[in-house]
């Protein structure tokens, strides 16, 4: 019996991995359950699940979850909450799934007493990747990528040597505005947006992929899981989404792992890994699925990704300033306060103006993560 935790089990992969546990009762249960405000939905999964505690991330609706709960176990608040639970309590799998960057201390704490991590919040490694990889091999602790491109690519190095790569290719849907012409991007509207074509997926997330800034984060995510540089990686649109990530091998082959778009296949497979569970969500019938098509991405429409590929060759501190920036970006155009197309140039704004680390400590990229959101926020608000 494994014991789960959840960082962020009222988002969409939090709920998703529930699924999992709740058809795999006699493998797995419940540590702890972390949520930023939902206490209802959160209250939900404390009675079907029985964790020994719970955090909640906003300190006003913990104070009032405390006040009207009938929950009996630990009840912690804020950041300092998330980070005493992942350092103290007892669990073997962390799923990281909060959003951004408030993913990376947590995280860091599950790492340094050597647990496997089920990795779904990109952010960590976008913002401290060499850090990360390090303390992980330090600390023999597994990091097992969620995300499905990353869980794609996982899948097929199984039993592949590192050297005989040739090169790692992601797949992107192109989101909602695949089609839409550059031009008009600048009036396009938060609800159009939204509108992701094949995945449900919270708000943040949905607006990086429209702007495909999720490919880029994925990009940095993939150099740091795999050790590749920028030369061997690649970013393939693929609008169906049945294909979720390749590898190409040094004699020519490739392979791919294929499957129709539903997050609980590689959250069961990060649990479960090395073995396979029998349990499938999604029936792949390839005779109804008429075309599989794949073409470049075009990095005028969508700049978020070039820039993420050129701060992977910077390096630094400069992807978590990259990071952080777009968290802003992507918060004041859900408020309204900017449009679509001045996303990439809020960020390339900051990744001009704050300092970049060549080397980083943690305690530099948590300052430059600080320094980009009080630039903006006190500019933008």
């Amino acid at each position: 019996m494994k014991k789960i935790a959840i960082l962020g089990s009222t988002g969409s992969i939090g709920t998703s991995a529930l699924d999992v546990v709740r058809n795999f009762p006699e493998l797995y249960e419940v540590s702890f359950l972390t949520a930023n405000s939902r206490t209802d939905d959160l209250e939900k999964q404390i009675k079907e699940f029985k964790p020994g505690a719970v955090v909640i991330k906003d300190k006003l609706a913990a104070e009032v979850f405390k006040s009207n709960t009938d929950f009996k176990g630990i009840i912690l608040a804020g950041e300092e909450g998330l980070i005493e639970a992942t350092k103290n309590f007892d669990y073997d799998i962390l799923l990281s799934s909060l959003v951004g960057f408030a993913g990376l201390e947590p995280t860091i704490e599950a790492i340094k007493r050597g647990k496997r991590i089920a990795l779904a919040n990109k952010e960590t490694l976008v913002a401290a990747g060499e850090i990360v990889v390090d303390l992980a091999d330090k600390y023999n602790s597994e990091i097992i990528p969620v995300d499905s491109e990353h869980s794609a690519i996982f899948q097929c190095l199984v039993g592949e040597k590192t050297e005989d790569i040739s090169k790692i290719i992601l797949t992107a849907s192109g989101g909602p505005f695949l089609n839409t012409a550059y031009e008009n991007l600048k009036n396009v509207t938060v609800k159009e947006a939204l509108n992701h074509p094949n995945w449900s997926m919270g708000a943040k997330i949905t607006i990086d992929s429209a702007s495909m800034m999720n490919k880029g984060l994925e990009v940095i995510e993939a150099h740091w899981l795999f050790r590749m540089g920028k030369d061997k990686i690649d970013v393939v649109v693929h609008p169906q989404s049945i294909v979720h990530s390749m590898i190409e091998f040094i004699d020519g082959s490739i392979k791919a792992q294929l499957s129709l778009p539903d997050m609980k296949l590689p959250i069961q497979y990060a649990l479960s890994y090395p073995e396979r569970l029998n349990k499938s969500y999604t029936d792949t019938n390839f005779s109804s699925i008429k075309n599989l098509t794949f073409f470049e991405p075009d990095f005028k429409k969508f700049e978020c990704l070039k820039l993420a590929f050129d701060v992977m060759e910077q390096g630094g501190a400069a992807p978590c300033i990259l990071n952080a920036a777009n968290e802003i970006a992507v918060e004041k155009f859900l408020e309204g306060k900017i449009n679509f197309l001045q996303i990439p140039d809020v960020i390339k704004s900051a990744l001009y103006r704050i300092e970049n680390y060549s080397d980083p400590e943690l305690e530099s990229i948590i300052e430059c993560d600080r320094l980009t959101r009080e630039l903006l926020k006190k500019e933008m608000n």
